[in-house]
């Protein structure tokens, strides 16, 4: 005899609060939150201005000093879109640091890896390993995971970078780790070592190994990069990105750190590229100039110094409608979406490539 529909609703009603209790989920019950057709991400484009950041991280220079406990006198960019996660996106942060003349900030290491993006100042370094990393603007510094380093300023002026580390991933894979060195600051073995014998285009000194997971060249220079930016001329290029570089580690090819992409790309004078969108996110920091990205119909426009967030999955296209290049920096989680083989991106067909203004960001 077949069961009546009430029956049978009560005994599936039994059976879901069973599995409820036992900490079972029903593959049923939740395929569409858990196999949506494409990323629904929670990480939101944002902006951030350079003028609020510059006039905060010297107010905080007066306010706020630099003591062992505290590490560093940082602003992070919180996503409004994450609920109050301290991230950039889901998983990088990024941040700046201010660091006043003849201060140090104390040694220490952290399973994070990170990057320093120099945005002003010069006469200060980051001490990575014994390694003295002397910075100046324009300057791509490497902290990689697990190395003692700290920051110190020799300038009579401060300091100002961009931090950017792989954090919010580390934190979700409940994989942080963190150490204060026994002392202050470091011991300086050498100054700019990995920079003398690594910098050298398509060259490595032959005595030199490589040594597991760390990058051997520590500081990327501004004046060559800006010169490979350069003799790209009115040469082809990225309908998407259009001059674009991708940072490399010289012992393998591939990016500098394996959970961090550094890229830094040129819009040319009269250009608006293509839009596409792409599985990771990034963070992009205006090294310079003035122009305006559209991201997901919005908006957004920027200027020297200016922070902001492409999420995943985000059609995105950039315009420089000005007579002065435009120069940006960026930070993304591509390594990890490749590893992972997750890495995908998507061309936008419609109108020609490029995406119908909706609406203009306003923070």
């Amino acid at each position: 005899m077949s069961k009546s529909a009430p029956d049978t609703e009560r005994e599936l009603n039994d059976f879901y609060q069973e599995a409820d209790q036992r900490h079972l989920i029903p593959l049923w019950k939740v395929t569409a939150q858990l196999l949506p057709a494409e990323p629904q991400t929670k990480v939101l484009p944002y902006l951030w201005k350079w003028s609020d950041l510059r006039r905060m991280a010297n107010r905080a220079g007066d306010l706020v000093p630099i003591e062992r406990g505290g590490e560093r006198r940082v602003l992070g960019l919180i996503n409004p879109g994450l609920g109050g996660k301290y991230a950039a996106t889901h998983t990088l942060w990024a941040a700046v640091q201010i660091v006043k003349p003849g201060e140090i900030a104390p040694c220490h290491r952290h399973t994070a890896a990170a990057i320093r993006f120099i945005i002003e100042g010069d006469r200060s370094y980051t001490n990575v390993n014994g390694d003295k990393c002397m910075m100046s603007r324009g300057d791509l510094v490497l902290t990689p995971n697990w190395s003692w380093h700290d920051h110190g300023c020799e300038s009579d002026q401060p300091m100002i970078w961009m931090d950017g580390l792989d954090l919010p991933l580390v934190g979700d894979l409940d994989a942080v780790f963190f150490e204060p060195y026994p002392t202050h600051a470091h011991p300086v073995a050498q100054i700019n070592d990995s920079e003398r014998k690594f910098s050298g285009p398509h060259l490595k000194p032959t005595w030199e190994k490589p040594e597991g997971r760390y990058p051997p060249l520590l500081n990327y220079k501004w004046e060559p990069t800006y010169q490979a930016l350069k003799k790209i001329g009115e040469g082809a290029a990225s309908p998407f990105d259009d001059v674009c570089f991708q940072y490399l580690n010289p012992h393998t090819g591939g990016p500098v750190l394996p959970t961090i992409g550094c890229y830094i790309q040129m819009i040319r004078p009269g250009i608006h590229t293509q839009a596409h969108r792409q599985v990771n996110s990034a963070v992009y920091h205006v090294f310079e100039g003035r122009g305006y990205s559209v991201i997901n119909g919005t908006r957004f426009d920027w200027e020297r110094g200016d922070f902001f967030v492409v999420p995943p999955w985000a059609w995105h296209e950039h315009a420089n409608e000005g007579k002065e290049e435009a120069i940006l920096f960026s930070i993304q989680d591509t390594p990890v979406m490749e590893a992972l083989g997750l890495y995908r991106e998507q061309p936008y067909q419609e109108h020609d490539g490029q995406q119908k203004v909706i609406g203009t960001f306003e923070s």
